[in-house]
């Protein structure tokens, strides 16, 4: 079953995600930080955020090679079968 997160990344338009995806990278680093120096109430937020940035590259991945033409994803495919060997 997708998470909402993942369904409404969906919904975004490629600024809005990338710039969401800014935000949360900033925020992560932040929290990071923050828990380093003093610690967080509650650590499980640093792998709920790391997680969301995942979902983010991932969503900006897929569009991506939605974007790609036929050419270009035969040659992506040729390329990934040269290094698998």
């Amino acid at each position: 079953m997708a998470s909402k997160k993942f369904l409404e990344l969906q919904d975004f338009s490629n600024e809005e995600l990338a710039n969401e995806l800014k935000e949360t990278m900033a925020q992560y680093r932040k929290m990071k930080f923050e828990h380093a120096l003093k610690g967080l109430e509650n650590p499980l937020t640093i792998r709920e955020v790391r997680r969301d940035i995942a979902r983010m590259k991932t969503e900006v991945g897929n569009r991506s090679l939605a974007a790609l033409s036929a050419e270009q994803l035969a040659n992506r495919t040729k390329i990934r079968n040269r290094r698998r060997k």
